[in-house]
């Protein structure tokens, strides 16, 4: 079957079908990544764009439900330049084709993917349509045209209810805007009793959760989109050490009086070169976002810049002068993509461990009655009532 796709600019590119059938519409963005497609597939920050493969070869390892970074697929559209439709690995369950079929995602392969990159990375992302119909290419641009982009991914792809992953450790509330289950994979090696909230969690229903520690996850979309999340940070800021990852490292930005801008093409891959300016040292990093914080915005802020992009010099990471608090813009968890980063997270519990010995709180236990953890009526005069997951 053939599928189409079609950029708001008007270039056209017809190939081959595979996945689901149907016309659907997003931002067309590329990435880099030689291997990792699977984890491309399932990152929830992907929700509402069409992923272009540079690499091309796609599909020629199959796809197994152990390396998936959220429970489905968000995209809205797959672009490839060849498509295996046989995978040759051991561990495959299916194939890629079945996996888009599965989730209503379309996919083209057998059309010049360098192309259509160097032409995003020239004019910047665009508004596309990818469509298995036969429409007329005017009838498929109004379409386009009267379609807006998605402006709601992160409340699309964040939890609906709290659930835990217990641990013995430190006490870390992971707040989901779009997280990857890597970032849960970390935490959980480290011994941590991760806690992990929707997206519109206020600071009160948090601080009732007596947590050690806050991680800001990574999400889609405009950081900007989400508001309310830049007060409850900016009101938690300087009460519990804070760790903040992709979008949460520009929430965490916006909270602290910063701005942010939405870049020509992005980073998007796993081999984006970060420099640490304490140390001067080079990681290679796992990416995939579109926008950055401006470096002017930063004056005037208790921020400081602790790691830049060295290809386009952009923020990659930020530390707060006077709370506990950091972030970086790149994934310390990878998936896919290289671990030089992880260290990040031990250096979070040793954030949190300094904090908490410079400030002795009442143990946790004591903090709650019995009464006010279990009794409604005590529990009345808490602030908001969180949506826990059922067993």
């Amino acid at each position: 079957m053939q599928a189409r796709l079609l950029l708001e600019d008007g270039t056209l590119f017809t190939g081959k079908a595979f996945g689901a059938e149907g016309d659907s519409i997003g931002e067309v963005v590329f990435n880099t990544g030689i291997t990792g497609y699977q984890e491309v597939l399932s990152d929830p920050s992907y929700c509402g764009q069409i992923v272009t493969m540079t690499y091309p070869l796609i599909g020629n390892y199959g796809i197994t439900r152990d390396d998936f970074e959220s429970i489905r697929p968000f995209i809205h559209g797959f672009v490839v330049r060849e498509h295996e439709t046989i995978p040759s690995n051991w561990r495959a369950q299916y194939s890629l084709d079945s996996l888009l079929k599965e989730y209503g995602i379309i996919g083209i392969s057998e059309i010049d993917t360098r192309m259509l990159t160097r032409r995003i990375r020239h004019h910047g992302v665009m508004k596309g349509m990818l469509t298995t119909s036969n429409k007329p290419v005017a009838e498929l641009m109004e379409q386009m045209k009267a379609t807006p982009l998605m402006t709601d991914q992160v409340p699309r792809v964040s939890t609906k209810s709290v659930f835990s992953s217990p641990g013995t450790k430190e006490r870390i509330v992971l707040i989901d805007f779009g997280a990857k289950s890597g970032i849960l994979r970390d935490l959980t090696k480290r011994g941590c009793d991760v806690v992990v909230v929707p997206y519109d969690t206020t600071a009160d229903q948090i601080r009732r959760l007596a947590p050690d520690g806050i991680l800001l996850s990574n999400g889609p979309g405009d950081p900007k989109d989400v508001p309310h999340a830049v007060e409850t940070i900016r009101e938690l800021l300087g009460e519990f050490p804070i760790f903040g990852i992709c979008l949460g490292h520009q929430l965490f930005a916006l909270a602290c009086g910063a701005d942010t801008e939405k870049l020509k093409f992005g980073h998007r891959g796993g081999n984006h070169p970060v420099k640490d300016l304490l140390s001067g040292r080079c990681y290679i990093t796992s990416q995939n976002h579109g926008y950055t914080v401006k470096e002017d915005s930063i004056a005037g802020t208790e921020l400081e810049v602790t790691h830049i992009n060295n290809n386009d010099k952009t923020i990659e990471g930020l530390r707060h002068k006077q709370y506990p608090a950091f972030s970086v813009q790149y994934h310390p968890e990878a998936a896919p993509g290289p671990f030089d980063s992880s260290y990040l997270f031990d250096d979070f519990l040793a954030l949190i461990r300094k904090f908490k010995s410079d400030n002795p709180q009442t143990p946790r236990q004591a903090q709650f009655s019995a009464a006010a953890r279990f009794h409604p009526a005590s529990a009345a005069a808490l602030k908001g009532e969180l949506q826990y997951a059922k067993k």
